[in-house]
């Protein structure tokens, strides 16, 4: 027995959102977004919304996100110039590790182009072995739940 086919989302089924502008680039031969670009989208709304947050440092925390697994279902094509609006959530929060959910849109349109989701395990910066979430980083995770 076959999983089911993902479908679209809407917008209520996600906590927080970010604009993301399309880029000239980010268009391949066939006039749509490469797919590629997709996933440096969900960086780019999850990293943002945690810097935001203050609970992510890039440059000196000693705690940081490694990416262990990704996926994406893409329904709709999105092209430049268009204004993206990403959504996101958190589907699971384990003890070092967390599964982030995206749905990005075409600006003011009601269900997902595409959803994907990532999977960070957290770590210590220098050992590169997991850790247990930090405090402040669950409070602003749970918000998202």
């Amino acid at each position: 027995m076959s999983a089911p086919r993902p479908t679209p989302e809407r917008r209520d089924a996600y906590r927080a959102f970010r604009p993301i502008t399309t880029r000239w680039m980010d268009n391949d031969q066939y006039g749509h977004v490469n797919n590629v670009i997709y996933y440096s989208w969900f960086d780019t709304a999850v990293n943002a919304h945690l810097i935001e947050q203050g609970v992510l440092d890039t440059a000196g925390g000693a705690t940081i996100g490694l990416v262990v697994e990704t996926q994406c279902h893409y329904f709709a094509p999105l092209s430049f110039p268009q204004t993206i609006d990403a959504g996101i959530r958190v589907a699971h929060m384990g003890t070092s590790s967390v599964r982030y959910e995206v749905g990005l849109f075409a600006a003011g349109a009601p269900e997902t182009a595409a959803k994907g989701h990532f999977v960070h395990v957290y770590v210590d910066r220098a050992t590169q072995r997991p850790v247990p979430l930090p405090a402040a980083l669950k409070t602003v995770l749970e918000k998202l739940k």
